[in-house]
């Protein structure tokens, strides 16, 4: 499918860049320095108007915190995560929760369910409550959905999320272990009914063993396009 505008680039792991047809770059769980399989180029973004935060754990919003005092980005995350970044220095952010929709110029944010866990590791070593998980549906200028899943197994009320904001293209993690594994992201995708899913959240560990491939012969017929990137790979 054509994206209208839209470019979504994978960053590795469960960090996109999604550069709007609106000239917004939106940065969606970001884990950059330290993530393994992040391209050299991307590591240190100079830009970016928007941050997604779907959960507290670090390979979630490890560089949350550095991106947005770099850039002045607006975090949007859960209550919790807001006030965590907030007490360690990042001033621009809108804590929320599940079923609200942040309204950016023309970008619509909503809140959805996750079904995961979410500690956030402070700088001393300790673990800090981090609210519940989430994921994202994001709504474009253009009217292009997207729905970001964070870490997250599949649970019914997908069929909600589908019903509700019919994402047009679904970013699903397939890696099992923390996740789902290609089997619930296929059932995940019934449920959901997107045109367009880009796994996710797969390969960066040894524990991580789906695969996309796995994913595209679980759903071989079935009306969905599977977008597998290589990181820094993009849809357009």
């Amino acid at each position: 499918m054509q994206l209208e505008g839209a470019v979504i680039t994978w960053l590795g792991h469960a960090t996109f860049l999604v550069e709007t047809p609106g000239k917004k770059t939106i940065v969606m769980d970001p884990w950059l320095t330290e993530n393994p399989k992040c391209p050299d180029e991307y590591r240190t973004l100079d830009k970016a108007d928007i941050i997604l935060i779907s959960h507290g754990h670090f390979d979630h919003m490890g560089s949350a915190a550095d991106l947005a005092k770099r850039t002045g980005a607006l975090v949007v995350s859960n209550f919790e995560i807001g006030s965590f970044l907030a007490s360690q220095g990042v001033e621009n952010t809108v804590g929320m929760n599940k079923g609200g929709t942040v309204t950016v110029g023309d970008i619509k944010i909503t809140m959805v369910h996750a079904d995961h866990s979410s500690g956030i590791s402070a700088p001393d070593g300790s673990t800090v409550y981090g609210g519940e998980a989430s994921g994202f549906v994001v709504t474009l200028e253009n009217g292009l959905t997207l729905y970001h899943a964070g870490d997250t197994n599949v649970f019914a009320d997908m069929s909600i999320i589908h019903e509700l904001y019919a994402p047009d293209v679904a970013m699903l993690p397939i890696g099992g272990h923390f996740t789902m594994s290609p089997k619930e992201a296929a059932y995940a995708v019934k449920l959901l009914k997107p045109k367009m899913v880009i796994p996710m959240h797969y390969g960066t560990f040894d524990a991580l063993t789906g695969t996309p491939e796995a994913l595209k012969d679980l759903l071989a017929g079935q009306p969905v396009e599977i977008e597998a990137l290589q990181p820094g790979g993009q849809c357009r």
